[in-house]
């Protein structure tokens, strides 16, 4: 089953509404927001990590960056880097930038920074660069309930 099937069958269940946009495939958060027509901080931006000897997934605005500094010392951890585009495709099935901010849906636990909470709507590729979906960040919160903190820097 696609991590799309996956994703609107979870949602579905939740009873949550969300539009899904079908788009030519993109690779960038720019192009995204572009193509999407909307602004670049509704884009949930999902990154996979190693945390020490773990994966997990880090999700912020799209016009932010991943704070290194602060992940480290909010989560007590000692060495972080991005996971290779081998690591996400064995994790996860996909190639970076197509990863929805949904952590449940690989068995990787989600970090949210907590100025996704302050968006109304929330834009992201959903499992695939030519396939984005839109919700209210409200929902996604309660559906995914990740760990909310400090974890993005502009």
């Amino acid at each position: 089953m696609s991590v799309f099937v996956r994703l609107t069958a979870l949602l579905d269940e939740a009873r949550v509404t969300y539009v899904v946009t079908r788009h030519a495939p993109v690779r960038t958060s720019e192009e995204a927001a572009q193509v999407r027509g909307t602004p670049l901080s509704s884009g949930a931006k999902a990154l996979v990590c190693k945390a020490d000897q773990r994966f997990v997934l880090f999700v912020m605005p799209a016009d932010r960056r991943l704070d290194s500094a602060a992940v480290r010392r909010t989560l007590g951890i000692r060495s972080l880097r991005f996971a290779s585009p081998e690591e996400v495709a064995q994790l996860t099935g996909l190639p970076p930038g197509a990863i929805p901010p949904f952590g449940t849906l690989f068995g990787l636990p989600a970090y949210c920074d907590q100025t996704i909470a302050g968006e109304a709507t929330i834009n992201f590729n959903a499992g695939d660069r030519a396939i984005s979906l839109a919700m209210a960040a409200r929902d996604y919160l309660a559906v995914e309930r990740p760990t909310l903190g400090r974890f993005a820097r502009e």
